[in-house]
């Protein structure tokens, strides 16, 4: 016989991990954003860096990312959920080679479906 907390239990594990995929979405964002930043910085200095809107946006997002890793960390088991993260390097090369016209070779092919098999193995429930 099911008992009522084990519906409510699934749905947290999904919504936790919905919350950090969001993570790695937000992530690979704000990495293309500080590297669109930092391409146009004239000067290092702390000043050109505040007034810099794509760096600053960049930084925005890495901090909406945090607030919803800390949402998921509450309800999701971390052996889980942080591995996920590890899909924003996905999305990060990806983005790069679309957005920045950064070549693509078979080693970052592979390595690209070694963290998303990885990803997956790891995310399997274990029950038949």
């Amino acid at each position: 016989m099911d008992h009522p907390a084990e519906p409510r239990a699934g749905h947290s594990r999904r919504r936790s991990i919905g919350l950090v995929f969001g993570c790695t979405v937000l992530g690979a964002a704000a990495q293309v954003l500080i590297k669109t930043g930092a391409n146009v910085l004239t000067s290092t200095g702390p000043l050109a860096m505040l007034t810099n809107l794509p760096l600053l946006a960049g930084y925005a997002l890495y901090g909406l990312s945090t607030i919803l890793l800390v949402l998921a960390l509450r309800h999701g088991e971390l052996s889980i959920l942080y591995p996920v993260i590890s899909l924003t390097y996905v999305w990060v090369t990806a983005l790069s080679v679309v957005i920045f016209h950064e070549s693509i070779h078979a080693f970052k092919i592979l390595g690209v479906c070694m963290i998303v098999f990885g990803v997956g193995v790891l995310g399997r429930d274990g029950r038949s």
